[in-house]
């Protein structure tokens, strides 16, 4: 556990549609040393940025209305310099990648604690040490990761995704809805470290 300690406290923008979630988030990093403000959507998030941008954000990936990865090339456009720690409960490498190639400086599969997110900001290289999976991903993931992509390619429009599937909407709706199981290496905070 590290913490923040500076004459002026950092800036930290926390986004996630879950209020509870933030209700314990957001005093646990105020302990940390950083001046938090909360948004429950992107686009209320990027509202608040443009006034004040702040220096880190954690920014959560799946919300309602605009998505983690147009908040976070939003955020980029504000601060080049900002430390962006993507959430998600639906990893899939197709997504951070997406997240890195935005701006994102690291990406994890939720849940995460506060001293967790702190380490992501405090790290500031990729580890060539990391342990590397020694077993393929499996059938699921696979399929998970194929319409991840697809869906990537479609700019997040579930029904143009499905067209380019041959899926029905809803098929496609409820295989997103499902939870995959995670791979181990979307979970290591190094691994998609854009610095």
């Amino acid at each position: 556990m590290s913490t923040i300690i500076a004459d002026e406290k950092p800036t930290l923008l926390l986004v996630d549609d879950d209020a509870e979630f933030l209700s314990v988030l957001a005093p646990a990093m105020r302990k940390r040393g950083f001046l938090v403000t909360t948004a429950n959507s992107a686009e209320t998030a990027f509202e608040l940025a443009k006034n004040d941008a702040p220096e880190f954000a954690v920014v959560d990936l799946k919300m309602s209305g605009n998505s983690g990865l147009v908040l976070i090339r939003q955020l980029a456009s504000l601060n080049a310099g900002i430390n962006i720690v993507v959430l998600t409960g639906y990893a899939s490498i197709t997504t951070a990648i997406e997240a890195i190639k935005l701006g994102a400086t690291h990406y994890l599969a939720k849940p995460v604690d506060a001293d967790e997110i702190v380490a992501a900001f405090e790290k500031q290289s990729g580890d060539a040490e990391v342990e590397l999976s020694h077993s393929p991903l499996s059938i699921d993931r696979l399929e998970w990761e194929h319409i991840q992509r697809v869906l990537a390619e479609n700019d997040g429009n579930i029904s143009a995704t499905a067209r380019s599937l041959n899926m029905h909407r809803r098929t496609l709706q409820r295989k997103l809805n499902k939870k995959p199981s995670l791979n181990p290496a979307i979970n290591e905070l190094g691994l998609f470290n854009r610095r």
